[in-house]
C-alpha cells in the first residue's frame, strides 16, 4: 500500500520532516561549537548557558500559545509563518559578531522554532486520515527527529571543519526556503472550530518563573546569592509561580490542568520527563566542553564522541515500546532513569583516569544514551494514555513543559556545579596566590577551557611550575562534580517515578506513533 495518495501528501509529509530535523539540530548541533563561539564572540561560561537556555525557554514560553493560535487561526498558516521567522532568525544568528545578539537571536528561533514544532503534530494528524498512513507518517516523523538528535553534534563538528561556525545557523536559511515551498504546496489548512481562548496570563506568569529562576541560578554568584537584587529575583519568580498555580485553578479550561497528577500513571510518567531532562539532555552541553577543553579533541572528533551518547537515543525506543507492553511502563520508566545515572557514574569515574580518552567514557556514555531511550517513548505513550483523548493534547503540553523547564534550569544548575566544582580544586591548590576575585574569575575561564584567556588575565597561576596539570584536574573534577550530580540526582527521580507509580500501575498504555524529542 502506497504511503501517499497524491503529491500533495508527499510534500506535506517532506515539509513536516525538514522541520523537525531543523528543530532537532538546533539542540543537539550547536553544543559542539559552543567553545568555538567563546572564543570568536569573547563569551564565558555564562554566555554558553544562555546560548542553549534562550532557545529552550523560549519554546517553553510558546508552547501553549502556538498550540492555541494555529488552532484559531489555521494550521498551516501558523507553520509557515513560524518557518519563515525562523529562517530569519537562523539568518541573524549566523551574523552575530556578539554574544548579546547571538543570545537575543537564539531566544527569537526558540519562539519560532517551538511554535513551529507545535503545528507539526496537528498538521500529520489532519493530513493523513486512514490509520496506516498515519502511523507510518507519524514514524517518518519520528526517525528525522531522532536523526537531528542522534547525528547533530556530529553534523555540528562537520560544518565547523569544514565551513565555519556560522554554518550551523546558516544552513537552515535554504531548508527552511525549501520547506515552506513544500509546505506551501502540500499542507492542507485547519482550524479547530472551538478553540480556546489564549492563556495569557498562565503563560506570563509561567514563563516568568522559569527565567528568573534561571536567572538566578545562573548570575547568582555575580551578583551574590544574598544580594538585594538576587532576593528580588527569587521573590518575583516564588510570586510568578504562586501566581500562575492560583491562575490554572481558577480557569474553567486551563491549559495545565492540575487534576490529571491525580493519575498515579500520569504523574509517575511526568517524573520519568524530569528525570531525562535533570540530567541527560543538559549533559549534552557540557559534554562535548570536556572532550573539547579536558581532553583537547577538535569539534569534529568531539561530535564523533559525542555519537555514543546520542545513538542508542535513536536505536533503543523500538526495544522499549516492546518492553513496556511485557513489563508495563511502571517498571521500564525507572528502569530506564536507573540506567541513566550509571551512565554518569561509569563516566565520571573514567574522566577520573589518567589515560581518559573517549575510549573510557564509551561505557558509560553507551549506558546513558541506552537508558534515555528506555525511558523516553513510554513515558510520551503513559502520559497521554493516562488521560480521556479530549485531553490528550494537555496532558502531552504539559509533558512537553516539565521536559523544557527542567532542561533549563539544569543548564544553570550544570553550569553552577562545574564553576563551583573547578573554584573547589583551584582553591586548594592557589589559594594565597590570587584573590578571591581573581580565583572566581580563573575559574570561569577553566570552565569555558579559555586558557588562553587565562594566561593574559591571571598570568600568577599560568607561571607555576605545575600549571597545566593543575589547571587539567580543576576541569576534570569540576566535570566529575557535574557527572555526580547528574547520577545521583537522575537515580532519586527513578525511586519517586517507582513510588509513584506504585505496585500495579492503573492501566497498561497503550503505545502512541511518536515520542517527543526532549
Amino acid at each position: 500500500m502506497s504511503l501517499f495518495h497524491s503529491r500533495k501528501d508527499a510534500y506535506a509529509l517532506a515539509s513536516v520532516c525538514l522541520a523537525a530535523l531543523m528543530f532537532a539540530l538546533e539542540i543537539s548541533s550547536v553544543p559542539v561549537i559552543l567553545s568555538t563561539l567563546e572564543k570568536v564572540l569573547h563569551g564565558d561560561l555564562k554566555d554558553m548557558q544562555w546560548i542553549m537556555n534562550a532557545y529552550t525557554i523560549a519554546c517553553t514560553t510558546v508552547l501553549m500559545a502556538a498550540g492555541t493560535l494555529a488552532d484559531r487561526y489555521g494550521r498551516k498558516r501558523m507553520f509557515i509563518i513560524c518557518l519563515l521567522f525562523f529562517g530569519i532568525t537562523s539568518l541573524i544568528c549566523g551574523l552575530a559578531t556578539s554574544m548579546p545578539t547571538l543570545i537575543a537571536a537564539r531566544f527569537l528561533q526558540g519562539m519560532s522554532g517551538g511554535a513551529m514544532t507545535i503545528c507539526l503534530m496537528a498538521i500529520l494528524s489532519h493530513q493523513f486520515q486512514d490509520r496506516a498512513m498515519r502511523s507510518r507518517a507519524f514514524g517518518a516523523f519520528g526517525i528525522m527527529l531522532g536523526v537531528g538528535l542522534g547525528f547533530g553534534p556530529l553534523i555540528g563538528g562537520a560544518i565547523v571543519a569544514l565551513l565555519n561556525w556560522q554554518w550551523v545557523f546558516l544552513v537552515h536559511v535554504p531548508l527552511t526556503a525549501l520547506t515552506v515551498l513544500l509546505a506551501y504546496q502540500g499542507v492542507k489548512e485547519s482550524r479547530d472550530p472551538h478553540a480556546k481562548k489564549l492563556d495569557l496570563l498562565g503563560i506570563i506568569t509561567l514563563s516568568l518563573s522559569v527565567f528568573g529562576l534561571t536567572y538566578f541560578i545562573t548570575q547568582g554568584a555575580d551578583l551574590g546569592f544574598s544580594s538585594l537584587p538576587a532576593l528580588i529575583i527569587i521573590a518575583v519568580t516564588v510570586c510568578s509561580f504562586a501566581a500562575f498555580i492560583i491562575v490554572e485553578k481558577s480557569r474553567a479550561h486551563p491549559m495545565f490542568d492540575f487534576s490529571v497528577f491525580k493519575s498515579r500513571n500520569f504523574s509517575g510518567a511526568i517524573m520519568g520527563s524530569i528525570g531525562m531532562n535533570f540530567s541527560f539532555w543538559p549533559f549534552i552541553i557540557y559534554l562535548p566542553l570536556y572532550f573539547q577543553s579536558a581532553l583537547g579533541y577538535d569539534a569534529i572528533h568531539a561530535g564523533l564522541a559525542l555519537l555514543a551518547y546520542t545513538l542508542p537515543t535513536l536505536i533503543v525506543p523500538p526495544f522499549a515500546e516492546r518492553l513496556s507492553l511485557r513489563y508495563q511502563p511502571r517498571l521500564v520508566i525507572p528502569a530506564g532513569l536507573f540506567t541513566i545515572g550509571l551512565g554518569f557514574m561509569l563516566m565520571r569515574y573514567a574522566s577520573g583516569l589518567s589515560d581518559a580518552s573517549w575510549l573510557t567514557m564509551l561505557p558509560g556514555s553507551l549506558l546513558a544514551g541506552i537508558g534515555l531511550g528506555l525511558t523516553n517513548t513510554p513515558v510520551t505513550n503513559t502520559a497521554t494514555a493516562s488521560v480521556s483523548s479530549s485531553r490528550a493534547g494537555m496532558a502531552s503540553g504539559i509533558d512537553m513543559s516539565a521536559r523544557l523547564i527542567t532542561l533549563a534550569i539544569n543548564i544553570a544548575l550544570m553550569g553552577f556545579i562545574l564553576l563551583e566544582g573547578v573554584l573547589a580544586s583551584l582553591k586548594n591548590s592557589v589559594a594565597g596566590i590570587v584573590s578571591d576575585t581573581q580565583l572566581r574569575l580563573a575559574a570561569e575561564m577553566v570552565a569555558a577551557g579559555n586558557l588562553s584567556g587565562l594566561s593574559q588575565r591571571i598570568p600568577e597561576i599560568v607561571r607555576l611550575d605545575d600549571a597545566e596539570a593543575l589547571l587539567h584536574a580543576a576541569l576534570t573534577h569540576g566535570f566529575g562534580t557535574v557527572m555526580l550530580y547528574g547520577g545521583i540526582g537522575v537515580w532519586i527521580l527513578a525511586a519517586l517515578s517507582y513510588t509513584i507509580f506504585g505496585p500495579r500501575a492503573a492501566h497498561q498504555a497503550a503505545p502512541a506513533e511518536v515520542g517527543e524529542p526532549l
